[in-house]
């Protein structure tokens, strides 16, 4: 079994690429300069080359805000890159993995945690390019796993928990949105996960989340209590940081469906923030 893995700078790739190496695991993760995957010529290239059992797409556009003003570059990146991929791997017998997002939800359910058929209705670019890479990937793809992912955290410094300890370091106090809630992802629930989903061969399209649900302000309460950092935090409305993009106010989604499909007991939010701190934690000791 080998693995390609692309994007490779960013937390998720890092996170897989750790695992693989920690467990003698085949893989190849080019460095993102030499590996566009909105370049057909070079996918191409590299998936005939390599030959490759299962491609991970880690690459991703991410920028929610910035997306507003760049949706060309965000569709590049998150709907026809994946295409290409997912191209690639279907003439070469790869099996593909794509990971999508909460935000291709409008957040205006009330009965409950989102689940898998319920309608998508994206409020930024950066949600309707997800929804769109979905969309491209499964007509390309016979053979993939798409999962949905949300407020993903892990190594790196595009996460909230790393933003939000610079922020507590410069600030006398914080301001955390108390009207927006979603399900805080651990990038190690999220190979943990699909590797297992890999061995059993599932396939379709499935919300990979930890357990459970919780806002902003309570997540960053819970970070800085793990952390031992005293600070104080006021809740505020998500609207008083007028972003550029606007945000489902709850886009938490339901796990339920590939844990039974995995067989694998995933951890809640708060169980993975707290192993997420201390091995942090303990790798700078």
């Amino acid at each position: 079994m080998r693995y390609l893995i692309t994007g490779r700078n960013g937390q998720l790739a890092q996170t897989f690429i750790r695992r693989f190496e920690r467990e003698g695991i085949e893989f190849l993760a080019p460095v993102e300069s030499d590996f566009d995957i909105t370049d057909v010529s070079r996918v191409m290239t590299v998936v005939e080359e390599s030959r490759p059992s299962v491609i991970i797409n880690c690459a991703a556009y991410n920028l929610v805000d910035q997306a507003e003003n760049e949706s060309e570059k965000a569709f590049a990146v998150n709907a026809e890159g994946p295409k290409i991929l997912a191209r690639a791997a279907q003439a070469h017998g790869s099996f593909f993995v794509h990971f999508s997002s909460d935000y291709v939800f409008d957040g205006m359910k009330e009965n409950g945690l989102y689940r898998e058929n319920d309608a998508t209705n994206p409020l930024n670019e950066y949600g309707r390019s997800k929804l769109e890479g979905e969309h491209l990937v499964r007509e390309e793809s016979g053979e993939s796993l798409v999962f949905r992912l949300s407020w993903v955290f892990g190594e790196g410094k595009q996460n909230f928990i790393t933003k939000l300890a610079e922020w507590a370091e410069k600030s006398e106090y914080l301001k955390i949105s108390c009207d927006e809630f979603s399900v805080p992802t651990y990038t190690d629930t999220v190979v943990d996960v699909t590797l297992k989903a890999l061995d059993k061969g599932v396939t379709g399209l499935y919300h990979l989340t930890n357990s459970g649900f919780c806002s902003r302000y309570e997540w960053a309460k819970q970070i800085l209590s793990s952390a031992g950092i005293k600070k104080f935090i006021r809740p505020v409305s998500m609207d008083v940081f007028n972003l550029p993009a606007r945000r489902p106010k709850f886009s938490a989604m339901s796990n339920q469906l590939i844990a039974d499909l995995s067989g694998v007991h995933i951890p809640t939010w708060e169980e993975a923030v707290s192993a997420f701190l201390h091995e942090k934690g303990s790798r700078h000791e």
